[in-house]
């Protein structure tokens, strides 16, 4: 684990390629991806893979997380390395973001969500979310307990999401055209991805 605390007003995205996203306007942002960007690293960027590694910051590092197009890349079940068990790496990553987030962050995940095809038309991906599988993470007792989720997260917003207003986690107004495809889309099912935006409980650090 990396030491050294990044700041209050820092913002991480996850899986964010050469295009990593800052939806709440933080003053700093960092990134983690499977591989380099490619070209000169804008802030701070650090490459590790989310599925088999941790989260390379520390604890309380920041005050939100994003995830946009990624958890739906994180296997569910993989075999531990000695082939005799099994481990799950999207409870191990929900429990990391919920320990680089500063008490009070907020995770905001944007995800192709089942029953829509976006949600496996990808051959990568392994995850597959559906409209209530934040309530395995959030609430008095989460239902992830059973599975090792060690944090606790509170639901601010759990909906089918517009594109590509959601990419923002302050969406500007629709104008009424825009407004009334958008529930007409919902009503029909047509929305592909699922937004979490969701706020991390845990105790203020010590003094």
């Amino acid at each position: 684990m990396s030491s050294g605390a990044v700041g209050s007003d820092a913002h991480l995205d996850l899986g964010c390629g050469d295009a990593p996203r800052n939806p709440y306007g933080r003053a700093r942002l960092c990134g983690v991806d499977l591989r380099g960007t490619g070209g000169a690293p804008f802030h701070d960027f650090r490459i590790a893979n989310l599925s088999v590694e941790p989260i390379p910051y520390p604890d309380d590092s920041f005050a939100s997380v994003s995830a946009f197009d990624f958890i739906e890349h994180v296997p569910r079940i993989l075999p531990t390395p000695d082939g005799r068990g099994t481990r799950a790496p999207f409870i191990e990553l929900m429990n990391e973001i919920w320990r680089v987030l500063a008490p009070g962050g907020r995770l905001y995940a944007l995800t192709p969500a089942y029953p829509r095809p976006e949600a496996f038309q990808d051959p990568t991906h392994v995850n597959v979310i559906s409209d209530r599988t934040h309530e395995y993470f959030c609430g008095p007792v989460p239902q992830g307990r059973m599975y090792g989720f060690a944090g606790a997260f509170d639901v601010l917003r759990a909906e089918w999401a517009a594109l590509p207003e959601a990419f923002s986690a302050e969406a500007p107004a629709m104008s009424w055209k825009r407004a009334h495809k958008h529930r007409r889309n919902l009503r029909l099912g047509r929305l592909s991805h699922f937004l979490w935006e969701l706020q991390a409980r845990k105790p203020a650090a010590g003094p």
